[in-house]
């Protein structure tokens, strides 16, 4: 057997998983809907973390091939930890592990559940309160007639972590980076300090910087216990301590965004563009606007272990940490909004900061630290249903990577 195929079969021989597939901007969401184990814990976090460290075949039997592939994201739908606050709990995962926000899937969430009657329709908007890993995200999803529209979703608060995170760029040397939250944490450094445009430069140019560029943000930033289990990560002198105010679980970088200009400059474009994940080899997205809209040009490279992929829409966690790095440097006025474009579909997210905040517990130092509320609009659609099963003599039926080059499944 092939060394990248999983090395055991762990799924129960009448397994059925019945999925709705969604997308919004492109981006495809696979909502699980039945045939999930029942998962332990008391909180979302703890059932998290038991998928993720008892349970995580199930995440393989999706998103491996031959049922997944690199671009697609799962959100498993759960109870909530308060009700009575939250209409609905969602985890996500993808082909490398489990994220703490995805504005892709929160858009797809809402309207799901408008859709399937998980909360009582109200026109001309209907609220949606949904708990993710990151936090409680209120959604409104347009309701008129009988019929859904595009949803909108506040974001938990986003706000900037570091500034000038000095990381070692091999043949570049010294390279100024920030740090900011939206859900996930993102470093973001101009184009221009790594000796690329945006605009010019080739993809495959492009793809090489920011491989560079991600391999030294993992090697300056302190990752928590979760991902030890990476080889990369064990013996790493970090300058930077990452901190979450709920969970070390989730204080870890998404991704690395790289702009097109300076992301203090007074004239930055009206059209910026975004998209981010979670932990994979050469994920790497070029925005290039179309030359009537002035947009602020983004690249964002995927750090971690082994998929490779386009990213096909923009995405609503990533946009928010840009917005709240905009806003704190003076860029981005507040209710100013700015359309976040995928230059490979041509799909828009529409983008705000709604208003300032205050974090507490959120600083380097586990203090305070200044924030904003960013929304984030989109427009999710059904794209089918799907029934998942397992055949016993299937010798791929766990899932398997097609890379020699991935870790152990």
């Amino acid at each position: 057997m092939s060394d990248f195929l999983p090395k055991t079969n762990l799924l129960p021989g009448d397994l059925v998983i019945q999925t709705a597939e969604m997308h919004a901007g492109g981006e495809k969401i696979r909502i699980i809907e039945a045939g999930f184990p029942e998962l332990k814990g008391t909180t979302l976090l703890e059932k998290r973390k038991w998928l993720m460290e008892s349970a995580d075949q199930y995440r393989k039997f999706l998103l491996l091939e031959p049922r997944g592939q690199p671009s697609l994201t799962c959100a498993l739908l759960v109870k909530p930890d308060s009700p009575e606050v939250s209409d609905v709990g969602v985890i996500f995962f993808d082909k490398d592990m489990y994220g703490a926000a995805c504005g892709t899937a929160v858009l797809c969430v809402s309207r799901y559940a408008v859709e399937k009657k998980l909360v009582q329709p109200a026109s001309p908007e209907t609220r949606v309160v949904i708990q993710c890993p990151s936090g409680l995200v209120t959604t409104h999803v347009q309701y008129h007639n009988g019929r859904t529209g595009q949803s909108r979703f506040q974001n938990v608060p986003s706000y900037v972590f570091a500034r000038d995170v000095s990381v070692n760029v091999p043949g570049l040397g010294e390279v100024m980076t920030d740090i900011a939250f939206g859900g996930g944490f993102y470093a973001i450094v101009p184009a221009h300090r790594l000796g690329i445009s945006l605009t010019e430069s080739s993809t495959d140019a492009i793809l090489d910087i920011a491989q560079a560029v991600s391999i030294q943000i993992a090697l300056s930033v302190q990752y928590s216990s979760v991902f030890r289990t990476l080889p990369f990560l064990e013996s790493l002198r970090a300058s930077v301590k990452l901190n979450h105010p709920d969970s070390n679980d989730l204080a870890f970088i998404l991704g690395v965004i790289i702009t097109s200009t300076d992301n203090d400059a007074k004239d930055t474009c009206n059209d910026p563009c975004v998209e981010l994940g979670v932990f994979g080899k050469r994920q790497v997205v070029v925005r290039r606007p179309q030359a009537l809209l002035t947009g602020l040009r983004d690249v964002t490279y995927k750090t971690g272990k082994w998929s490779e992929r386009l990213a096909h829409g923009p995405c609503g966690s990533g946009t928010s940490a840009l917005m709240a790095l905009l806003y704190d440097n003076g860029v981005l006025g507040l209710g100013e909004k700015r359309q976040f474009r995928n230059a490979i579909v041509g799909t828009v997210f529409t983008g705000s900061v709604v208003r300032e905040t205050r974090v507490d517990g959120a600083g380097p130092l586990g203090g305070s630290v200044s924030g904003v509320i960013a929304e984030v609009a989109g427009h999710a659609f059904f794209t089918g249903s799907t029934a998942f099963t397992v055949e016993a003599n299937d010798p791929v039926a766990a899932g398997y990577l097609p890379y020699r080059d991935a870790v152990s499944a």
